[in-house]
């Protein structure tokens, strides 16, 4: 039983699981956003454009409620595809902000990596110790030219 906790927890432990559920939390955070953006600003001038109607609204009516008077005996039975069209907008809202996001966290990569081949490329500048050596050797070259 032991050995069983012991895998579970280095498998709880690796870096891509703890990498992955990071990245679930902020996903569900970045998803509230983009509902946000959504429903809040993107579907109330689609709902202007369609005649001022809540977009979720739309829906085919298959079967109608049967009344009792005021009782409801059967709800009516309906498609809602205004919920289902927004629900694919959002999805490609969801989709294109990743889409920039993964954009332009690559291009920061990229721009990081060519820094490093160009530190990479450049010679290093001699140290101070090196610099001393040479103008001692030459100094010493100097001399013996002189003598000769």
């Amino acid at each position: 039983m032991k050995n069983f906790f012991k895998e579970f927890k280095d498998f709880a432990m690796k870096g891509n699981v703890v990498d992955m559920a990071v990245g679930v939390i902020i996903g569900a955070a970045f998803g509230k956003i983009v509902s946000s953006l959504v429903d809040d600003i993107i579907m109330p001038l689609i709902g202007v454009a369609t005649g001022g109607m809540n977009f979720t609204d739309y829906k085919w009516v298959i079967q109608q409620a049967v009344m009792d008077g005021q009782e409801v005996l059967k709800p009516e039975v309906t498609m809602n595809w205004g919920a289902w069209v927004q629900t694919v907008v959002d999805f490609i809202i969801v989709a294109f902000c990743i889409f920039v996001m993964i954009k332009f966290i690559n291009n920061m990569r990229k721009k990081v990596e060519k820094e490093k081949e160009a530190e990479a490329a450049a010679p290093a500048a001699p140290s101070q110790e090196e610099v001393l050596l040479t103008e001692i050797r030459d100094l010493l070259k100097q001399q013996a030219d002189k003598k000769a």
